[in-house]
């Protein structure tokens, strides 16, 4: 796992010296705290063919692979094929032997190497057969033209800046950020996302001018311009006929060899378990390939509602594992400005916390850790699944619609908690008279479009030019409306929600701390299965992931698949009524706060009264603002 920028340019006054290379990759240390390495090259001026685009590399290695000789970046044999990689290629041994085959040499065991010779036999067709994650740069003299590429699933970042003349790309935006000269210019419209989905999704990012590749995709720079490309799309526009048996077999057979790929290492490895199904699943699988106990880890928190730590000990018991757990009190006034500065842009999912500590307590006794990250949208597992079926029964029963949807009902007091049935409820039947994808938008915002508006300053209102934060989930669902409700939206979670949040999460969080995190559940062999599956298959009336349990149930204690799911949070609504009090009240509510420059202090000021008076839990949505005002103290210039 690493950390990788670099730069083509076309125009000598734009050229990138190594000097800048050097701030740009130790921005990323974190990301390969190891070794590193770089490949500069200015313009040449080749009077029979023409110059050719100066060119820099740079590399951070967190060493997992090949530990003596996977150095980067790496050539070809004689130098003019250059790859840059974040990453692990899991099935690289067979690509490798394939390509010995067919002549190639090889002078390391790197997975790296791999790609290089790979791009040379089939060019950009070569992403098709990686089976990994991974952010990529292949500089191609020969050719004169650099190749950015991302894995399918989001797995791994991958930001870029095109400007006239000059193309700099890195795996954190902090990287592109050292290159001077570089604007800070908000998008407006990153922040609108940013409020409605709590990330800014791909292709924006914060700044004007920056963009992030798509998960699936691959860029050529040649000749000044960029063109960006799909390798991968997942195919879930129809549903196959799977006997049940079958299906069963196939998911044991297509899980446990993705656990087994995962295993490779050549440092220490272990697992993060919850307690929940999916990681639970993924240690029992793991156990199952190791003759020692697998080492696993849990965090628990003093609030009993987010406490799973009781479940995991369970399963630790259950599989003979090495477990280690920590408690820990999560200190959200100290932990703020480091996530600040970690994870670039705003990030709202305040799932973050726990997910940043439980990594930086896995690193001190492990590099590598796999998760269960994933296996909710493949196999139907969020609660909210429950509620697009409840929805749809109500479609079709108009009259016990119009009655659920009554206005009435959000009139009734409900509890201010944030998991409570009454507002969970009212949440519920407010969009109900929308279409599926509108209402399902609705539940998952942050800030619902008339909230937005209301805490809008007119200035900023102005500059958004009637945008539609909708378009992202609407353009997704469209290329699966012909499925079932359940399935089109879950596979829209697949290609929406997994790659800007989940994988933004986890990358950040663990590579933070150096720790690289590999997810089973996301080998697309498995994920391409599974999209095709009915979704009676995987959901029932009351029980979800049906098809996990009936294919792996003596793995895990019935507790374990009969349990509630909980999730992974802290407990943002007592924080913000105490250990986050006067932080808010200093920050958000101060004349000079930076996020004034977008919103009402008023409406701020109206979401911190009602929550403190308990009339609204608010606390995503505090949290969300507190973060972005947080960000914009870390990462703008100082007002004038």
């Amino acid at each position: 796992m690493c950390g990788i920028a670099g730069s083509v340019w076309t125009r000598p006054e734009l050229a990138i010296g190594q000097d800048v290379l050097a701030k740009m990759i130790a921005s990323l240390r974190h990301r390969g705290p190891d070794d590193h390495g770089t490949y500069l090259q200015d313009i040449q001026l080749k009077p029979s063919s023409g110059s050719e685009p100066g060119v820099a590399l740079g590399f951070r290695r967190l060493a997992i692979i090949d530990l003596q000789t996977g150095n980067q970046p790496l050539g070809n044999e004689d130098g003019s094929i250059q790859v840059i990689f974040n990453g692990e290629i899991y099935n690289f041994r067979e690509l490798r032997n394939r390509l010995k085959r067919l002549g190639h040499e090889f002078r390391t065991e790197s997975d790296t190497e791999t790609i290089v010779h790979l791009y040379e036999e089939e060019g950009t067709d070569c992403f098709q057969q990686l089976n990994g994650m991974f952010s990529l740069a292949i500089w191609d003299q020969r050719q004169r033209k650099l190749i950015l590429a991302r894995d399918r699933f989001g797995q791994k970042p991958l930001f870029y800046r095109q400007q006239n003349g000059r193309l700099t790309f890195a795996s954190e935006l902090k990287g592109i950020l050292e290159v001077p000269g570089t604007p800070r210019t908000i998008n407006p419209h990153a922040i609108d996302l940013y409020l409605t989905y709590q990330y800014i999704p791909h292709p924006h990012s914060i700044f004007e001018g920056i963009s992030k590749l798509p998960p699936g995709h691959y860029a050529v720079y040649e000749d000044d311009q960029l063109q960006v490309h799909p390798y991968w799309q997942l195919a879930g526009q129809r549903e196959a006929s799977w006997d049940p048996a079958e299906a069963q077999q196939r998911t044991v057979d297509l899980l446990s060899d993705s656990v087994r790929m995962r295993m490779q290492s050549d440092v220490p490895l272990g697992a993060f378990l919850s307690g929940g199904v999916d990681s639970s699943l993924i240690v029992a699988l793991m156990q199952q390939e190791s003759s020692n106990p697998v080492k696993t880890f849990s965090i628990g928190f003093p609030v009993r509602e987010y406490d799973e730590t009781s479940y995991a000990r369970q399963v630790a018991a259950h599989l003979g594992t090495d477990h280690h757990e920590f408690k820990v009190e999560p200190d959200a006034v100290e932990i703020l400005p480091q996530l600040a500065w970690h994870y670039d842009e705003p990030f709202a999912d305040s799932s973050a916390i726990p997910t940043w500590y439980v990594a930086q307590q896995t690193r001190q006794h492990v590099t590598v850790t796999l998760s269960g990250d994933g296996g909710d949208e493949l196999f139907a597992g969020y609660p909210r699944y429950q509620a697009v079926r409840l929805a749809g029964w109500f479609d079709r029963m108009q009259p016990v619609k119009r009655l659920a949807g009554a206005k009435f009902w959000q009139r009734i007091p409900g509890s201010n908690r944030y998991k409570s049935y009454a507002r969970r409820w009212k949440r519920f039947a407010k969009p109900l008279h929308e279409s599926p994808i509108d209402r399902y938008l609705e539940w998952i915002s942050i800030f619902g479009e008339s909230q937005r508006l209301e805490l809008y300053n007119d200035t900023f209102y102005k500059q958004l030019r009637d945008a539609d934060s909708g378009w992202f989930l609407q353009s997704v669902w469209q290329q699966y409306e012909r499925r079932d409700a359940i399935s089109a939206i879950s596979l829209t979670d697949l290609s929406t929600y997994l790659p800007c949040d989940l994988m933004t999460k986890v990358d950040i969080a663990t590579m933070a701390h150096s720790l690289e995190c590999r997810q089973p559940f996301l080998d697309y062999r498995l994920v391409e299965f599974a999209a095709s599956l009915p979704i009676k298959m995987k959901l029932g009336i009351k029980k979800s992931k049906l098809l996990l349990q009936k294919a792996f149930a003596d793995r895990l204690p019935d507790q374990i698949w009969n349990r509630k799911k909980m999730g992974f949070g802290v407990p943002l609504d007592h924080w913000f009524r105490n250990e986050l009090k006067p932080l808010t009240h200093d920050v958000l509510l101060a004349p000079q706060a930076r996020c004034h420059e977008f919103f009402q202090p008023e409406a701020i000021q109206e979401l911190v009264q009602q929550h403190e008076s308990r009339q609204r839990d608010h606390s995503q949505r505090l949290w969300a603002i507190l973060f972005l005002e947080m960000w914009m103290r870390e990462w703008l210039p100082s007002a004038s």
